[in-house]
């Protein structure tokens, strides 16, 4: 069960970057994520703006256009802005950072393993998971594999102490 919510925020990373990331930028290269120093603030206003963020990625998901419409964007943007954000680009950065740090706590303990630890031991889980489907197991394999290549260290430590006292908050605000 750990895996699948890991899988939701990691596929939320996914689509925000892929947002965010200019066509060309993504043909041949995997966008490197930019850490930061995140903020308090930051944390509450990605918190607050979740319910407002979602009902604008709703409406992306069913969207197969690259970029997205400039009505989209528009909408991304002041919902961003609306939260306290500078823009959407600011927004993007601080709920990758938050994904990165989140991917790597476990949801019982609140404990911190690097993320590339946290995948590694994540890929072992589904592969001895006996319930998945196989083209589930396939898919998710898949996925964390992907995952584990493009893995970064954490930069800001004090990211996953912040993460972490926020972290029920965060968590129920990407449910």
């Amino acid at each position: 069960m750990q895996h699948l919510l890991r899988a939701m925020v990691a596929a939320f990373a996914v689509i925000l970057i892929n947002v965010s990331v200019p066509a060309s930028a993504q043909q041949s290269v995997q966008p490197v994520l930019k850490q930061i120093k995140l903020t308090e603030k930051q944390i509450l206003s990605f918190i607050a703006a979740q319910k407002d963020m979602a009902a604008v990625l709703e409406k992306i998901q069913g969207e197969t256009t690259d970029p997205l419409p400039p009505k989209l964007q528009a909408e991304l943007e002041t919902v961003a802005k609306k939260h306290g954000f500078k823009d959407f680009t600011e927004y993007d950065e601080v709920v990758a950072n938050i994904t990165m740090v989140m991917s790597g706590i476990d949801p019982q303990t609140k404990t911190f393993t690097e993320p590339s630890v946290a995948i590694k031991k994540e890929i072992e889980e589904v592969t001895n998971d006996k319930k998945m489907s196989p083209q589930d197991k396939k898919q998710a394999l898949e996925e964390l594999n992907e995952a584990l290549k493009s893995v970064q260290p954490i930069e800001f430590p004090s990211n996953i102490d912040l993460i972490k006292k926020y972290y029920d908050k965060i968590d129920a605000a990407l449910q």
